[in-house]
């Protein structure tokens, strides 16, 4: 059958689920590896898309809106004497050589790049990170400096962004497998509560089709942008819910021997 139709088929049909229990390990991986794919998709396009332009925003901002500055002795010194915001369709930056700003105001912002009087803080998805120049305080860093490294980073965006896909698929598989091993064993569980005779290959394999439902669901709500409260417990909920499904759906000892 076409891995595709699969896909279809595994979207509402238990029943195929538990047919496919004979497939070989071979296909079955391959599906996997088709299915992380697809689900990534989405996250790499708007990862990749929002990088590029925030470094080109970056790099505009930097040569256009912040004056002169350098960072040395653990501390930002400009000539501003107040804090400069500029919000680029909600990517902002924060510049304050004054000590007026603070971290905390700088974390209300969902994404944003903040130089600081004693530190740097990049916040991305309301997560914030801080890099303090006291870590460095013999370096001293100038705003040429940070031109040449955002050009530098801009050239090689090429390169970075098919690197981190290729960094991020290999965590999903690694993920998406431990996933599909761990129902297995649940898999397991269900055929002895259900009396059917499986071994964990079998389950193995109807775990991989049993996830498909969730992950294309989660993966339209990536695409759109959606956040979907409590996924992990909704996509372990509606995973076990299709493998006992399609457990269940297996003849039993009794069926086959009548």
């Amino acid at each position: 059958m076409n891995i595709f139709i699969q896909i279809w088929k595994s979207l509402y049909s238990p029943k195929d689920i538990s047919r496919f229990r004979f497939q070989g390990i071979g296909k079955t991986i391959g599906y996997v590896f088709l299915l992380t794919l697809l689900s990534l998709l989405p996250t790499f396009y708007y990862f990749s898309t929002s990088l590029m332009e925030d470094v080109r925003t970056t790099g505009a901002l930097l040569n256009n809106e912040l004056p002169p500055f350098s960072i040395e002795k653990g501390e930002l010194h400009s000539e501003a004497a107040t804090p400069i915001h500029v919000d680029q369709g909600g990517f902002t930056i924060i510049f304050d050589s004054t000590g007026t700003v603070t971290e905390e105001e700088v974390e209300r912002f969902p994404t944003a790049v903040a130089l600081l009087k004693h530190e740097a803080v990049l916040v991305a998805n309301h997560q914030a990170q801080r890099y303090s120049y006291a870590t460095f305080p013999d370096i001293k860093i100038t705003d040429q400096d940070v031109r040449a490294f955002v050009t530098d980073l801009e050239s090689l965006l090429p390169v970075l962004i098919p690197l981190f896909g290729l960094v991020l698929y290999v965590l999903a598989c690694a993920g998406k497998f431990l996933s599909v091993c761990v129902l297995a064993f649940f898999g397991l569980v269900f055929a002895g509560v259900l009396d059917k005779k499986l071994r964990y290959r079998h389950t193995w394999v109807m775990s991989a089709y049993a996830i498909t439902l969730s992950t294309v669901f989660f993966t339209l709500m990536e695409s759109m942008q959606t956040v979907v409260p409590y996924g992990v417990l909704i996509h372990w909920f509606v995973s076990l819910a299709v493998l006992f499904l399609a457990v269940k759906e297996v003849p039993s000892s009794a069926q086959r021997n009548s």
